[in-house]
């Protein structure tokens, strides 16, 4: 394919991995930065007071590159972001990425087969430069949690006017800014709750309004066993039914299905009690099984407690309908003082430096991305995507997408025909559709499916775990250390070894 250039948009942890994958395979690699500094969602300019990994440290990082050990279980998004600018520091990689540059256009030169990539710099002095540069090849790295969904609250702009504010969780980096002031936080998620709870003892107010509520899971089942060795395994992957059912999972979701729905329920038992979801008004009523339908979310450290004891407010079943200044109305038709209004509700997935004609080749009509393997648009030449596979093992995932894809350049991984491809995006699509009610960030969420696409790129590439170790995966928390032998092997692949007196020298193969 005559590839040498490579150009990678964001320095997230998909970013990060392709770009430490193509520079240890030879390639000329090039990453640019909107924000000031690697990290994606770690940056400093989007953490949210209170956040923190929903993995523990062990599961949460790349291959070849371990979290401190003197981190805590669930690290901080500081400490996460310390660790990604690390990472890119040990691997040699932080010279070629340009921070504080924006990708305004990526247009595709069919004649001469590459991308131009225009760049608007910020510089430290102030002023903006554009600069446009050429690349053989284009991987979108910018994350399917770049541009934040805001909802449109009729009266927000006269709400604002007076002094009030709306913004999103990513937006929201001081707690200090909300003192002594009337804050409703909206959603359920992960996010929302970690701010409530990190702000609820400084403010005025602090209610959560929650239109759904959802299952939680807390770090320490029965305030004992780690989470992990229950959620973050093979077995619990095979829970849930996926796409296609192979081995052991037929078992599960056949004959043995009574087993299984026995050890969800008693998942659900064990957890309704110990959150007192009861007690609290607070149970989702409907199966914990259905957490595999839209998100998984960890309980945030002394949130139901916070509720219990009414320091955080929550109404559910709710939602803003109008904002008025230094108020907001709920459907319900009460009435809730508001100063600041903060959204955990969700993320745009686009690709606004994207010309719309290849935009419509990347995703259908309904602005859901048609990918092989989550990483590959449809019939588009020399675009790939890395990240968009959101999954509890989302840094994994795009470290493996990445080898998949530079064995794919590399020659080692033949494609089905296109035909066959895009089959394959229709009945992933539908799946997704049918089993999230549609919650399924456009075609990009693979929760709780982690280790089942890890397979699915290994497989392709033929370089699957020994059994023996995918073995242990079944009933222990999945070790990223696992994978480290990936990148060597596939640098095997393509090099042959050449010796000369006193050294040992690999070339790639012409």
């Amino acid at each position: 394919m005559s590839i040498k250039t490579i150009c990678i948009v964001g320095a997230g942890f998909g970013g990060l991995s392709a770009a430490r994958v193509f520079d240890a395979m030879g390639y000329d690699v090039t990453v640019y930065e909107k924000e000031a500094d690697v990290g994606g969602v770690w940056s400093a300019s989007r953490r949210y007071p209170g956040l923190t990994t929903q993995n523990p440290r062990s599961t949460y990082a790349l291959s070849d590159y371990p979290m401190p050990s003197d981190y805590p279980e669930w690290p901080s998004g500081e400490q996460v972001q310390a660790y990604m600018h690390s990472y890119a520091v040990h691997f040699g990689i932080l010279d070629y990425i340009h921070l504080n540059s924006e990708v305004t256009d990526a247009s595709f030169e069919e004649q001469a087969m590459r991308w131009a990539i225009t760049v608007r710099t910020t510089k430290p002095a102030g002023g903006d430069q554009f600069t446009t540069q050429y690349f053989d090849y284009l991987i979108i790295a910018n994350g399917i949690f770049s541009v934040p969904l805001i909802p449109e609250y009729p009266g927000a702009e006269e709400f604002k006017a007076h002094g009030g504010r709306v913004l999103h969780t990513s937006e929201f980096n001081d707690k200090q800014a909300v003192r002594d002031q009337h804050v409703l936080v909206v959603g359920y998620g992960k996010s929302s709750c970690d701010v409530a709870n990190a702000i609820a003892d400084s403010t005025a107010t602090t209610t959560v309004v929650a239109r759904t509520l959802i299952w939680k899971l807390p770090k320490h089942l029965a305030n004992v066993l780690n989470f992990k060795h229950l959620f973050l395994t093979r077995l619990s992957e095979a829970l849930f039914r996926y796409i296609r059912l192979r081995g052991f999972e037929r078992f599960l979701h056949g004959i043995g299905n009574p087993l299984r729905r026995a050890m969800l329920g008693s998942m659900e038992w064990v957890i309704e009690r110990q959150l007192h979801l009861r007690r609290l008004d607070l149970h989702p009523d409907k199966p914990l099984e259905t957490i595999a339908r839209s998100t998984v979310s960890l309980v945030t450290d002394g949130f139901y407690e916070k509720i219990e004891s009414g320091v955080i407010s929550i109404r559910k079943s709710a939602e803003i309908t109008r904002l008025e200044p230094g108020k907001a109305i709920l459907d319900s038709g009460e009435t809730l003082p508001a100063d600041v209004v903060i959204c955990g509700t969700g993320w745009r997935q686009v690709c606004p430096f994207l010309d719309e004609a290849i935009m419509q080749k990347v995703t259908d009509r309904d602005g859901n991305f048609r990918l092989y393997r989550s990483v590959l648009p449809i019939g588009v030449p020399r675009l790939a995507f890395n990240g968009y596979n959101s999954s509890f093992f989302s840094q994994l995932n795009c470290e493996i997408a990445a080898l998949w894809l530079v064995d794919y350049l590399e020659g080692g991984i033949k494609l089905p025909s296109l035909q066959a491809q895009n089959e394959y995006a229709d009945r992933k699509l539908a799946w997704m559709e049918a089993r999230t009610d549609g919650k399924h960030s456009k075609g990009t969420n693979i929760i709780p499916f982690s280790i089942h696409h890890i397979d699915e790129l290994l497989d392709d590439m033929n370089m699957n775990l020994p059994v023996p170790t995918r073995v242990k995966q079944w009933f222990r928390a999945l070790d990223p250390g696992d994978y480290a032998h990936i990148l060597p092997r596939l640098q095997q692949k393509y090099t042959r070894q050449v010796a000369t007196p006193g050294e040992v020298v690999y070339e790639k193969h012409v």
